[in-house]
């Protein structure tokens, strides 16, 4: 595949979708291709039937290239589901020599003191994200590099994981044929494709609501500050439906869907909908407004649960107040009044994220529904490392032609390899070990 072509690969728990990218003239992200396929082998964001979701991204696969004429080898990956945890921990570097300047290498040991925190059996890090520095004790430093210091300290931002289920989505990505190019945590990606640079400086809560799960991710002054995942999402409220109006599954996803509201009031006692029965048996009747008492209170249950979080992570502080509000995407935001429900429940402003931020202007309306905010978040992030990659390997040509003296002046332009790089490293060599 060229450079300048990405694809992002959502694995998710109600679809999986493949999603081919490019970047034109402009900077924008033109969508080549979209493939979708039903997820079977997943539960709240963890796989756990490895054969059915190695055939469900085949399939997603196969129809995306079908659809864009391109053949994919390699994919960017998002994680999320139930085993996604964060914390906040500080910690701090002495310095030998405080009368160098602080350089990479000073940041890259105090973030690699962090990865030898203590974490439960079977969980690893993930992602650690410096919040803010400390130099010799004077604080809110965004950027220490070229100061004078002993004394280097930060607060991070720790999101951990399972290693075994990041493993697992690896093996399932390596067994369906296609190349590992890179992990993201899917909140993150979400966010990318969704909030603008203006929210996330002024503060912003992201609420992406799938079908098992509903992440959430917090920004202020452009950095990235609290990550939940929540064990709920669109899936629950189906289910719901199902028990409480005794029908299947398909007629609850199609109820939910078409007449489904969060807000009762506004149904009127004599709406009905009738439900065909069961082979042979009588059709059912089902009033909206008992309908939409079932979807809000399990709505309310859901809003509850990350108001807690985003309470955590301390908006009632005037100094963390989340200014832009709450942005809503994923499957689930497409409900009506949700809207209304989550200003009601918060108080604070809220606006459903359709991910248009970095796409070109002729999209497809499907692409910018926000049932796609991760996948072209993904296809954001593989950009991006492709990216990366050129600059490097630019830089390493330039390396190898320039006469030694002309090196030094080289050095900012590389960009600090994040974390999750290694991690996807660490994850290919586990799983070419373990064949």
């Amino acid at each position: 595949m060229e450079h300048n072509i990405a694809v992002g690969l959502d694995i998710g728990t109600t679809k999986i979708v493949a999603m081919i990218g490019r970047k034109n003239e402009y900077g924008k992200v033109e969508i080549l291709g979209i493939g979708k396929s039903k997820s079977l082998g997943v539960h709240r964001g963890v796989v756990n039937n490895i054969t059915q979701t190695i055939q469900s991204i085949q399939q997603a696969v196969q129809e995306a290239e079908a659809a864009s004429e391109i053949k994919i080898e390699g994919v960017t990956v998002g994680i999320a589901g139930q085993h996604i945890r964060s914390l906040q921990h500080s910690d701090y570097i002495t310095r030998a020599n405080s009368d160098l300047v602080i350089d990479e290498n000073d940041i890259d040991k105090l973030i690699n003191q962090v990865h030898k925190l203590v974490m439960l059996p079977g969980e690893e890090i993930i992602h650690v994200l410096p919040q803010e520095y400390k130099v010799d004790g004077q604080a809110e430093i965004k950027e220490p590099i070229g100061m004078y210091g002993g004394r280097l300290e930060a607060n991070f931002h720790v999101v951990v994981g399972q290693v075994s289920s990041i493993r697992n989505i690896g093996r399932c990505v390596q067994s369906a044929g296609l190349n590992l190019e890179g992990i993201t945590l899917e909140p993150l990606a979400s966010a990318n494709a969704v909030l603008s640079q203006e929210e996330k400086e002024a503060g912003v809560a992201l609420i992406d609501i799938g079908g098992g799960t509903t992440d959430l991710a917090i920004f202020r002054d452009g950095i990235i500050r609290h990550t939940a995942v929540i064990p709920f999402g669109g899936n629950v409220i189906t289910e719901d439906i199902k028990e409480g109006c005794s029908i299947i599954e398909k007629q609850a996803e199609l109820l939910k869907i078409k007449f489904g509201s969060a807000w009762p009031g506004e149904n009127k006692d004599n709406e009905i909908v009738s439900i065909p029965g069961l082979r042979g048996r009588e059709p059912k009747e089902i009033t909206l407004k008992n309908l939409s008492k079932i979807i809000h209170a399990r709505v309310v249950e859901i809003v509850e649960q990350v108001y807690v979080e985003i309470k955590n992570y301390g908006h009632e502080e005037q100094k963390k107040k989340l200014i832009a509000g709450i942005v809503l995407t994923g499957g689930g935001s497409q409900l009506k009044h949700l809207k209304q429900l989550v200003e009601y429940i918060t108080g604070m402003d809220t606006r459903i994220g359709y991910p248009n931020e970095h796409l070109a202007g002729d999209s497809d309306e499907d692409v910018t529904s926000p049932l796609y905010a991760t996948a072209v978040g993904l296809v954001l992030d593989g950009l991006k490392r492709h990216e990366r990659k050129r600059i490097e390997q630019i830089e390493e040509k330039k390396k190898d032609d320039a006469k030694p003296q002309d090196i030094i002046e080289e050095k900012p332009i590389k960009e600090r390899r994040s974390f999750l790089d290694k991690l996807t490293e660490r994850v290919k060599d586990f799983l070419d070990n373990a064949e």
